[in-house]
């Protein structure tokens, strides 16, 4: 696939519900050619969920959080929903996706890959349930570390060979899908000085501004080239480093997207 592909990672806080007509299919998933590797993940994180002293342990499931792992009992029962929709929090919540318009929405689906690590890289509108699942969650005899890299590498240079991969993953999901030659932008704020500084929660959510104007202006670009002259067009800064680009997060104020 050529153009855009932007690459997002989950989040730990998803949308509860879903279209309880439509359950789990991973046929129906982008790339079914991964569908070994989902099962042999779903069957492990069943098996930790199964009971709590495990869950616990194995998912880092506090006091509050320990209900969640019911969630991995239910995967083939419960509502589904886009992957888009499903995941919130700092990154996901400024797409707006549920009020998106069906042309903003459409670009996402084109063009995101959510990389999970209970299913490995997901299209933006796939349909998946909720689930409780991190990068570094302890499977026993499944280690994501070792399990996804290599058949999330094959089947993401397959989507994108000849494209622009705009990699917005944290490092963990980075390395469950390792791509070569894209592009990680560091998103800096700026001061008054010309000062930059690196974010780390806030980042998220200037990447997540970022998705939502790619989206909403269905930006069509395959190349740093062109992404840069999108950007300026709308009044998104992208500035080249030494090692690579910046993305400055005030260029993505509320007010300017």
């Amino acid at each position: 696939m050529t153009g855009l592909t932007v690459l997002l990672p989950p989040s730990e806080t998803k949308r509860e519900g879903g279209d309880t007509d439509r359950t789990l299919d991973l046929r129906a998933l982008s790339f079914p050619e991964l569908g070994a590797e989902r099962a042999a993940v779903i069957t492990a994180a069943r098996s930790v969920s199964s009971e709590e002293s495990s869950a616990r342990t194995a998912l880092k499931l506090g006091p509050k959080s320990i209900e969640e792992r019911f969630r991995n009992l239910a995967l083939d029962t419960s509502g589904t929903m886009p992957a888009i929709d499903r995941y919130t929090g700092v990154l996901y919540d400024p797409l707006g996706a549920l009020d998106a318009d069906a042309t903003t929405r459409a670009w996402w689906f084109d063009h995101v890959v959510v990389q999970s690590a209970m299913f490995g890289p997901l299209g933006g509108g796939d349909p998946i349930p909720a689930y409780r699942l991190s990068h570094d969650s302890r499977l026993g005899t499944v280690r994501l570390a070792s399990h996804w890299p290599a058949a999330s590498a094959r089947v993401l240079a397959e989507r994108t060979a000849g494209g622009l991969v705009l990699d917005l993953r944290s490092e963990g999901y980075r390395q469950l899908g390792p791509v070569a030659d894209a592009v990680a932008p560091r998103v800096v704020s700026v001061d008054g000085a010309g000062r930059r500084k690196a974010l780390n929660h806030w980042n998220k959510t200037a990447k997540g501004r970022l998705v939502a104007l790619l989206g909403r202006t269905g930006a069509q670009v395959s190349s740093m080239a062109e992404l840069v002259e999108w950007a300026s067009e709308h009044g998104v800064e992208f500035e080249r480093h030494d090692t690579g680009w910046d993305l400055v997060a005030e260029s993505l104020e509320p007010a300017t997207v």
